[in-house]
């Protein structure tokens, strides 16, 4: 296991060399809306914009400008995005992706690709792979963007439209535009979970969940201060069933343990919503329930179309999920039918269905309202 994990981190570095040139063109899911912060005439999205702060499973593009191991912007990434590896861990689209489309938006661009100002006021993409709502979170992939730095990246572009546009209108489609942070995985799978961290030694589960909350709800009031008063927030997914951590296992079967540890994150998240929406009663929140939501689609597989749970789509090893998917690598011809791209990460077939989920889906799945409602308070 650790041969194979230090041929990954090469596998990464060989990437970072040899891909760092590769750009993207980037289709279009939905008609481009004719209105963002401050324009004029008919209004086809349901928000002004939306701001996205996360991790892997959302970054479309920043890590691609880091000197960073965690990176996905080589060929078969993106196979199914026109063919074209643009940065996202998965071969086609994320969930925001998805979500964006449901609202009406543009694709959101990413930070580190320099966005101007009129794709600025439709919102824009801060997350970052290996990121966590911890700084010290991931920092064996070198660089990448904790929580912490894409808050005050957000910041800066508030500086920037409020400098194009003015103060009130930008304070104005700020409190109406949607907020989507997906943050925690990696504090678990790049930090509690992985050998040379300490956190499991100085932490049980309990303490290390009651830990980030503390963090997390620090870093929500900045945002908050900032602007933002309509978030929505994602839970942790059964890590115990992703492709790396069936390899682990004897039997193959999900480590249960790992389900369990990460169980006091979402619960407490969902505490925290409760108390800001308190502290704070014009902030309004949905939280994705993204455990429960991976075990809708198991218990309806065969309505959605997916038959294969146990291994990546495009990987190395035991259940694909040994070293995840190598540069120029043949991945799976029926990626349709695939829960998981390659050893971490859903197909672009699970996020769309996650994504139109969280819109507007059932609220066992979203608590307490769908991303819909959200947007039409």
């Amino acid at each position: 296991m650790k041969n194979l994990r230090m041929f990954s981190i090469l596998v990464s570095m060989l990437a970072l060399v040899f891909m760092s040139d590769i750009t993207e063109t980037v289709p279009v899911l939905a008609q481009a809306p004719t209105l963002g912060f401050g324009g004029g005439g008919n209004n086809s999205t349901v928000v002004p914009a939306m701001f996205i702060f996360g991790d892997s499973l959302i970054d479309n593009g920043n890590n691609n400008n880091l000197f960073s191991f965690a990176k996905a912007n080589y060929p078969p990434y993106g196979i199914d995005f026109n063919n074209n590896p643009t940065g996202r861990f998965s071969n086609g689209y994320t969930i925001v992706d998805a979500i964006a489309q449901q609202l009406g938006l543009p694709m959101i661009a990413a930070y580190l690709e320099s966005p101007n100002i009129n794709q600025m006021r439709y919102g824009v993409n801060y997350a970052s792979a290996a990121a966590g709502i911890l700084d010290y979170t991931g920092q064996h992939f070198v660089e990448r963007i904790p929580f912490n730095q894409q808050i005050d990246n957000f910041e800066q572009t508030k500086n920037q439209l409020s400098g194009n546009l003015s103060a009130d209108v930008v304070a104005q489609g700020l409190s109406k535009s949607i907020f989507f942070v997906g943050m925690g995985s990696n504090d678990y799978l790049n930090n509690y979970f992985m050998p040379g961290y300490p956190t499991s030694y100085i932490y049980d589960p309990d303490q290390f969940a009651a830990l980030l909350i503390q963090q997390y709800t620090q870093q929500l009031t900045r945002l908050y201060t900032l602007g933002a008063r309509k978030f929505v927030l994602t839970g942790i997914g059964k890590m115990g069933c992703i492709p790396t951590m069936l390899a682990r296992a004897d039997n193959g079967q999900c480590l249960e343990s790992v389900n369990q540890a990460v169980l006091p994150f979402n619960a407490n998240v969902k505490l925290m919503i409760n108390k800001f929406s308190t502290t704070h009663p014009d902030a309004k929140f949905v939280f994705i329930d993204t455990d429960k939501m991976f075990q809708h689609i198991m218990n309806n597989s065969k309505k959605y179309g997916f038959s294969v749970f146990d291994r990546g789509c495009c990987g190395v090893g035991k259940n694909s999920g040994e070293v995840t998917c190598l540069p120029f690598e043949t991945p799976c011809p029926n990626r349709k039918q695939y829960l998981f791209w390659d050893a971490f990460h859903p197909t672009s077939a699970v996020n769309v269905l996650l994504g139109n989920l969280a819109f507007n889906g059932s609220n066992y799945l979203v608590y307490p309202m769908t991303i819909l409602q959200l947007a039409q308070i």
